[in-house]
């Protein structure tokens, strides 16, 4: 029997404590039934030991859920991933027309490379083309691209829908806090290199650093930024896991779903204007004319479901639409980048800020479209220092990861830490490298001294 006294005491009890219990069996009970029936045949203090081991429960499983994992991402992998283009055409397949006639894009050029290698399906090849954004190095002169960047926040969604609620606070993930420091980076801003004698864009330098010794003195490749109208990708519950910034805020960093990511940032259909992408396009904020940054906040990609499988930083690519009257029906092709920027500490030091950033842009010249026909863009097969084996002119890709990736440029007053890159010159094989110094890698030049081994497909 529960006295009067005891009765308060579990109503002050029970204002407390959650009214629902056993949740995970499907038992809808409330706390007064619980305590109720426990008091018939138990003792005042079996009871009170009772509610405190389940309130410690409680405040546990209200503490962090499983999806909630701890504000650290030191041990991670952290990279890159070559993501092949997404789009729409009349036909329903993919394109193939690689050149300037047949497509709607950026300004481009060609070139083509001989040395003795393996083509991606195992057939001797010495013949190698490729393209690279801008005009030609050897005529001279500055080509200047548009480079909208579009920020783009995060809204982690609950079961229901709805922009999910953990500790009182939101998931929205805003990227506004860090989009004038990419303004304000190497990326856009002006700063010294050895490849020019006038300060210069980071991307610009690396152009010039592999193109030196046959370009003209007043050739280069800048970018114009431009603050475009913020955008917002919703994930649902399940295809994302975050830490909480110290202040039990949104957010430290968000993991996502690749796949799920993909599909709710390129647009679903032609014209169609519900994501991120498809918004911009239609809005007119992007252009086939231009070099497009979508940038998030601590927004890091992992691949199988599984978030062990992690963490891309970003992805450059290009969006395919059909053509039209206007352009005379050609296929008209958006470049772009998906960028996360990479709060210090994350990683590790050296790896943040714009390294995503800087990776993405310099692929994108160096590859605007990816190797999407299979020809352009594709070299011998290579083995890089960190482990990577590819068949593409992915820049970035063969020194991500290694201990001196990034290196220090100072622009308005901040250190960035952009990440080194490789020069066409190591893709080519070629010995000695016609680049500035004789590099395969800027602007370290350190970096990468030597050449890959010779290797069959898939380094095999």
């Amino acid at each position: 029997m529960i006295h009067s006294t005891d009765s308060r005491l579990l109503a002050e009890l029970t204002k407390l404590l959650p009214n629902k219990i056993c949740k995970s069996l499907r038992i809808q009970v409330t706390w007064f039934e619980a305590v109720t029936v426990l008091g018939k045949r138990r003792g005042l203090f079996q009871l009170l030991l009772f509610l405190m081991v389940w309130a410690w429960g409680a405040n546990v499983a209200l503490a962090q859920s499983r999806d909630q994992i701890a504000p650290t991402l030191s041990s991670a992998h952290r990279g890159f991933t070559v993501f092949a283009p997404r789009g729409h055409s009349n036909a329903g397949a993919a394109p193939i027309q690689p050149t300037a006639s047949g497509i709607d894009s950026i300004k481009s050029f060609s070139g083509d490379f001989r040395v003795s290698g393996v083509g991606p399906t195992g057939n001797p090849q010495r013949k190698w083309l490729y393209t690279i954004a801008g005009g030609r190095p050897e005529v001279g002169g500055t080509t200047t691209f548009d480079a909208p960047i579009v920020p783009v926040s995060l809204d982690l969604l609950d079961y229901d829908g709805s922009v999910r609620v953990v500790h009182g606070h939101k998931l929205h993930y805003s990227v506004e806090p860090f989009i004038s420091a990419v303004v304000n980076s190497p990326i856009f801003q002006h700063a010294d290199y050895t490849s020019s004698d006038v300060p210069t864009q980071f991307s610009d330098s690396v152009q010039r650093a592999e193109f030196y010794n046959t370009m003209q003195s007043d050739w280069h490749t800048l970018l114009k930024p431009s603050l475009k109208p913020a955008r917002t990708l919703s994930i649902p519950r399940g295809a994302y896991y975050f830490a909480l910034n110290d202040d039990g805020s949104c957010c430290a960093f968000v993991l996502a779903d690749i796949d799920v990511f993909s599909n709710r940032l390129f647009p679903p259909a032609a014209n169609d204007a519900s994501t991120p992408i498809g918004a911009a396009e239609q809005a007119g904020d992007v252009t086939t004319k231009g070099i497009a940054t979508f940038l998030f906040p601590n927004t890091y990609l992992y691949l199988n479901r599984n978030p062990n499988n992690c963490c891309v930083l970003g992805f450059h690519t290009y969006d395919f639409e059909p053509g039209d009257a206007s352009n005379g029906f050609r296929e008209k092709r958006y470049v772009l980048n998906y960028s996360s920027w990479i709060s210090p500490g994350l990683f590790g030091p050296g790896f943040e800020d714009v390294t995503a950033l800087s990776h993405e842009i310099t692929e994108s010249l160096n590859d605007p479209f990816v190797g999407s026909d299979g020809i352009h863009g594709i070299t011998p097969w290579w083995l890089s220092q960190n482990g990577n084996c590819q068949n593409d002119l992915e820049v970035g890709d063969v020194i991500e990861g290694l201990p001196d990736a990034t290196v220090t440029v100072k622009t308005r007053g901040r250190a960035y830490h952009p990440q080194n890159v490789a020069l066409l010159q190591w893709f080519q094989f070629q010995s000695p490298s016609t680049a500035l110094g004789g590099a395969y890698s800027y602007p370290n030049q350190s970096v990468l001294t030597s050449l890959s081994p010779s290797e069959g497909v898939n380094c095999k």
